[in-house]
């Protein structure tokens, strides 16, 4: 049976996980490694490029310097941030790989399509995404990827995004990469992730129809 397909977008502020603590400590034997997710690193180089990313493009949209240094006071821990994200999606992508999901280009392209027409055009949904969860505009699509999969992974787990059953997929999927986070970043926890990161979720209710943040 197909649903009919939404544009709305929820955010889970509150997530209610019973996932175990995932914590990890980094230690010299990743020595220039922010972050070692199933033996990959995420090197530190790596991490400062999508931080220079982000910053780049608010300083594009905010040529005004007093308005810019705001929004880099405001944002402080955009380092550590960026990483668990980092994380948090490659685990995301582990989880959806292990359920058999995959997402298609169209599919990703819909959904663009739909944001789009709900923010009021693309330049609103870039600007959005940049100001809100940190997502410059070249990595918007990866990013509405990531959605694509989490709405996937809840609907095959008959769950949504704010529930414990999906948040356990993750966890079990973070245990299996084996997190390693340079303790200068913080403890890898997804619960915590969870409840203290801006991701947007794609999230339906039961009926299918159209929900509003």
């Amino acid at each position: 049976m197909h649903r009919r397909r939404r544009t709305a977008l929820v955010l889970s502020a509150a997530i209610a996980a019973a996932a175990p603590l995932l914590t990890a400590c980094g230690n010299d034997a990743h020595p220039g490694a922010a972050a070692v997710v199933g033996g990959q690193r995420i090197t530190v180089a790596q991490l400062q490029s999508r931080v220079d990313e982000v910053r780049r493009a608010q300083r594009a949209a905010l040529p005004n310097e007093m308005q810019y240094q705001q929004v880099v006071a405001r944002t402080g821990t955009l380092a550590r941030d960026t990483l668990h994200q980092m994380v948090l999606d490659r685990v995301l992508d582990r989880a959806a790989r292990d359920a058999g999901i995959t997402v298609t280009r169209r599919e990703v392209q819909q959904l663009r399509t739909g944001l789009e027409q709900q923010a009021g055009g693309a330049e609103a949904l870039e600007t959005a995404w940049l100001q809100q969860y940190g997502v410059p505009p070249q990595r918007l699509d990866d990013n509405l990827r990531l959605q694509a999969e989490a709405q996937k992974l809840a609907d095959r787990l008959h769950t949504d995004t704010s529930r414990p059953d999906f948040w356990k997929a993750l966890s079990d999927a973070s245990a299996r990469l084996h997190v390693d986070l340079n303790p200068r970043y913080g403890a890898w926890d997804v619960q915590r992730r969870g409840m203290d990161a801006k991701t947007p979720w794609v999230k339906e209710d039961s009926t299918g129809t159209e929900q509003s943040a």
